[in-house]
């Protein structure tokens, strides 16, 4: 199971959809993959909520009751790149590794930002960017309030401004194309990696791309059954059992 860009300790972590996630799926081995921690965040201001605990204590809890649960950092808590090697509450700490599916093939997994050259600017800017985004994420619940009286599914606007900004600057294509010549330098079929929260799935490139996606707006995870890899949309899938008892009551 692939999980990446939780954010934990800032306010657009959907926690309690990843727990919900967690308490419905388990995994033999466990990557978190990049920004797990949000320490840009919490560098601005402290933001931990007891659900964000409850997200650790079920990672920890996995790793003691014997699933490999390995956490490979990304920009938002690079911090953790000095530990590399290191174990804590015994979650493994590595900067990228090599994952063999059940099939025999090799895939790079690594957080991404290594292949992402806004990453020194955005860093620069991030104080900026957090008071920016407190307030679109209070406009994207009033938003979305106003969608739930009128019996409308949630819409989240973040993720529209995102994908409209990013398709126009080509910005996640770039990114798929620098990572897949990350992967091919390290000689496997594939890479999975987080990073620009867009969850994706193709071959298009040379080498099979596999991003997990996020835990702020999309809730997605990549999970690997016997060498097929799938995309869970937990939050699409959500809504749709939330959906599908007042559909039956319409009926």
């Amino acid at each position: 199971m692939f999980l990446s860009d939780l954010h934990l300790g800032s306010r657009g972590c959907r926690s309690g959809d990843l727990i919900d996630f967690l308490s419905h799926n388990d995994a033999d081995t466990i990557y978190l993959v990049g920004d797990v921690l949000d320490a840009w965040r919490l560098s601005s201001q402290w933001y931990w909520p007891p659900a964000h605990d409850r997200v650790l204590r079920a990672l920890t809890g996995a790793a003691r009751a014997g699933r490999r649960v390995v956490y490979l950092p990304g920009n938002h808590d690079d911090f953790l790149r000095g530990y590399g090697g290191a174990q804590f509450a015994g979650i493994e700490v590595l900067d990228r590794t090599i994952h063999v599916a059940a099939d025999g093939r090799r895939y790079l997994v690594v957080h991404g930002d290594v292949c992402d050259p806004l990453v020194a600017s955005t860093r620069r800017i991030h104080r900026v960017g957090y008071r920016a985004e407190r307030t679109v994420l209070a406009l994207d619940s009033g938003f979305n309030l106003l969608r739930r009286r009128l019996g409308l599914p949630r819409r989240s606007m973040t993720q529209w401004a995102k994908h409209k900004l990013k398709t126009s600057l080509r910005y996640i294509s770039e990114y798929e194309r620098a990572i897949a010549d990350l992967a091919r330098s390290h000689a496997v079929d594939g890479v999975i990696c987080g990073h620009v929260h867009h969850a994706a799935m193709h071959s298009e490139l040379g080498v099979a791309y596999l991003n997990c996606g996020d835990w702020v707006e999309s809730c997605t995870a990549i999970v690997e059954d016997d060498g097929r890899f799938e995309i869970i949309r937990w939050r699409a899938a959500h809504e749709a059992r939330a959906a599908a008892p007042a559909q039956a009551r319409a009926a």
